[in-house]
């Protein structure tokens, strides 16, 4: 079999993907974090109960559920390139508007709406990324997808706190994500079709030109690997065997985000409770993201040394140990308590970076983006509980006890991923999507090696 396309070289083309496609992420990271700073302002503005607060918190995450799952479906129906740039024009006019609403429920309507179509390009984007990048690079690229959320999330508490200081600065916090999601959408104009997606449809002559076009003119379908998995519609997911993998896909993914986005929506309130308040609090967050982003990383640079399973559970267990310490010692000195958080944002990379690889890799061409459309989904349910209760835990349950409860969540996904995690370090994109996918020794120990 030919592997030119899967062990093609990293090129300027592949770059530029990785690039525009992880501006989704960005925006995300963006428009989760800076609500729980512009919360400040507008919970005086509108008298906000905690029950409203955790509806504005959990809206975008709410809206993604049913985004993801839509725009997974679509994707895999009409294809990866012209939903790579419709989603985000959706995203700029619903940022625009929030800077007019009078009232919490049409502020809490445009933040389910920004969260769909937020949701709805995750599993566009990945899926084109997955499907044009070569085997060695697929894991750290796909990792580094996800570092670009807690990029936005750090330029959102830069943003919120200067804008803090303006009058209504909350208007122009929320409508400031629209700057980059316009910039995203004009960089990723031009960027051609998915060759699997249209090899898969039938339309060889295409995805022959697409392949001549990015990897050499003289390369074809016949370089392409094939999938050693039978075709399978969305229907089929469950019967044909990936239940597993879905159910597998689901609940780390879940287990991984509840605690972290519950952090993000409502991070200067959680420290505020653990004693570090006022502007402490906020750059308190902020250092928090940059340690987030650190441990993204540096799990970028250990999937394909450590490997996919091993990386997954060192990840949930340390960092479930941290919030652990946060919860049993809540009134611990504010540097042990910076230190634990720290801790936990550095650990839980592995888990995050993991939330692209797996379900871009094991599942096939023809469901790819309606699996992890549908695992991203159900996620956000978890996600959007878990923000919703916060504002609501840490006044009826206090901080020590809603640490405990985000560490015994962290530590389930570690238990899931020891049961059911599987490896793929150094496989094709179709021998990782098989359900009884055979390693390939050589390849596998030429890309641990990397």
């Amino acid at each position: 079999m030919s592997h030119v396309v899967d062990d093609a070289p990293l090129s300027s083309f592949h770059k530029k993907l990785a690039l525009y496609s992880s501006g989704g992420p960005f925006v995300d990271g963006y428009i989760l974090s800076i609500v729980g700073v512009a919360m400040i302002q507008i919970t005086p503005e509108f008298n906000l109960t905690p029950s409203q607060q955790g509806l504005i918190g959990a809206a975008a995450l709410i809206g993604i559920f049913f985004g993801a799952f839509l725009g997974g479906w679509l994707t895999d129906k009409f294809g990866r390139h012209l939903l790579f740039t419709v989603d985000l024009i959706a995203l700029v006019a619903c940022s625009v508007a929030q800077a007019f609403v009078g009232d919490a429920f049409w502020l809490i309507i445009l933040r389910l709406l920004i969260g769909f179509a937020v949701g709805a390009d995750y599993p566009i984007a990945t899926s084109l990324l997955a499907e044009f990048t070569p085997s060695r690079w697929r894991g750290p690229l796909l990792g580094a997808f996800v570092t670009m959320w807690f990029v936005g999330a750090a330029v959102a508490y830069i943003v919120g706190q200067f804008l803090l200081t303006f009058d209504d600065g909350w208007r122009w916090m929320l409508a400031s994500s629209a700057v980059p999601a316009l910039a995203i959408v004009l960089l990723r104009m031009g960027t051609p079709e998915s060759p699997r997606w249209l090899a898969k449809m039938g339309r060889t002559d295409e995805a022959n030109a697409v392949l001549a076009k990015v990897y050499g003119p003289n390369v074809t379908l016949a370089d392409l690997p094939e999938e050693t998995s039978s075709n399978v519609t969305l229907g089929q997911l469950v019967k044909s065997g990936y239940g597993r993998r879905m159910a597998f896909i689901t609940i780390f993914w879940t287990c991984s985000i509840v605690p972290l986005f519950a952090v993000y929506a409502f991070g200067p309130a959680i420290l505020e409770a653990l004693k570090l308040g006022g502007d402490l609090a906020h750059i308190g967050s902020a250092a928090i993201t940059v340690m987030f982003l650190v441990g993204c990383l540096v799990a970028v640079f250990l999937v394909n040394r450590m490997g996919r399973r091993p990386l997954i559970i060192h990840s949930f267990l340390w960092s479930g140990l941290a919030l652990l310490g946060l919860g049993l010692f809540p009134e611990a000195d504010p540097v042990v308590i910076m230190a634990l958080f720290a801790a936990y944002a550095l650990l839980i990379g592995g888990t995050q970076i993991m939330q692209w690889v797996y379900p871009n890799e094991l599942f096939p061409t023809e469901v790819r983006g309606s699996a992890v459309g549908l695992a991203s989904s159900l996620s956000r349910i978890g996600a959007a509980t878990g923000t919703y209760l916060v504002p609501l835990a840490l006044t009826g349950l206090g901080i020590g006890t809603t640490m405990v409860i985000a560490a015994i969540v962290t530590l389930l996904g570690m238990a899931v991923s020891m049961a059911w995690a599987p490896e793929t370090r150094g496989l094709t994109l179709g021998q990782a999507a098989a359900l009884d996918p055979a390693p390939a020794p050589s390849r596998a120990k030429a890309t641990a090696a990397l």
